[in-house]
């Protein structure tokens, strides 16, 4: 995996805020800065995917050339396989409102944390329904959990891209995962025949692993099982700029593939309401595709030692008391 350094990335997003500053009025520059001057507050794990406002200045009402500065704005927290997911996301949700006869714009709120001009941390965030993707940016590296994208529907029917299905390979490797498996590795796997509603974590403020089922072990498959949950896994981190990326992959060898495990729940065959999940020391993935007949689907990947850049504004702030 190859790419852009974090410095690379980092300086970007900075060029990419500078440029939404530039093309925003004042008083959308007001918007757009609602937040606490520090980084660490509790104020700023506060998150929901779910409809509804959000702080920030709302995309409904920018110009052309606004909304260009802020998809630019989104596009330098994602790899170029992660940039197209979030696009396709956002699509998809267009398509209720077509059918409803509300086509409208986009309606996502955009937040800007500190100042990217400056030495001190900084972030910022896209939240909408269906998508939250919150970053945070120091001197030490960028970070981007928690990551969550949503598609409904899942599979899209009539309209200009019949059959568009964001979220589809996140999906599909995790079948061909669970349909592999046979006998006890499977019945380690399946951990319920009715899948929960919802992914587990919803929008809790802290990544816990623990709330996930703990499921079949990497140790227990065999070689080309175990390279369908690599795969799997990296469907979501490969969403991040690959520096990050390869990051948190190289972290996860480091600490022993032995410890990943995998859980599903519901049925097995495409079109049946489901759900799974990965857990790993460091961090957490689930899914679900339950809600409207197995055609709603749920995505997130968080970090448990990362979200919210919190190792970062650590050892930042720890270094101002030297």
């Amino acid at each position: 995996m190859s790419g852009i350094p974090s410095q690379g990335v980092a300086s970007g997003m900075r060029e990419a805020a500078r440029a939404l500053l530039a093309v925003l009025e004042p008083e959308q520059v007001r918007e757009l800065r609602a937040g606490p001057d520090r980084l660490d507050t509790p104020e700023l794990r506060e998150w929901t995917y779910l409809p509804g406002p959000r702080p920030g200045l709302s995309t409904e009402g920018l110009d052309g050339r606004q909304r260009e500065v802020v998809d630019a704005l989104l596009t330098t927290a994602h790899s170029a396989a992660g940039a197209e997911l979030v696009r396709g996301a956002i699509e998809v949700e267009r398509h209720p409102r077509a059918r409803a006869g509300h086509p409208g714009p986009d309606r996502y709120w955009v937040r800007l944390l500190g100042d990217p001009g400056g030495d001190e941390p900084w972030g910022w965030r896209l939240n909408g329904h269906h998508l939250a993707v919150h970053v945070l940016v120091t001197a030490a590296g960028v970070r981007v959990t928690p990551h969550f994208v949503g598609a409904e529907p899942a599979r899209t029917g009539n309209g200009p891209r019949p059959g568009l299905r964001p979220l589809g390979p996140e999906e599909d490797l995790a079948r061909e995962l669970i349909t592999s498996l046979g006998g006890t590795a499977r019945a380690s796997a399946l951990f319920a025949a009715t899948p929960p509603d919802d992914i587990l974590t919803r929008a809790d403020p802290f990544a816990d692993p623990g709330l996930l089922p703990e499921g079949l072990r990497y140790d227990r498959l065999a070689p080309g099982q175990q390279r369908l949950l690599e795969r799997l896994v990296g469907r979501y981190l490969d969403r991040a700029p690959e520096a990050y990326a390869r990051e948190c992959w190289s972290d996860a060898v480091r600490r022993g593939l032995g410890s990943l495990s995998f859980a599903w729940a519901g049925g097995l065959a495409p079109g049946d309401r489901h759900y799974y999940c990965v857990r790993a020391p460091d961090f957490l993935i689930e899914y679900d595709n339950t809600q409207d007949d197995g055609n709603h689907a749920h995505s997130v990947w968080r970090h448990v030692r990362h979200d919210w850049g919190t190792d970062l504004l650590r050892g930042h702030y720890t270094e101002q008391h030297f």
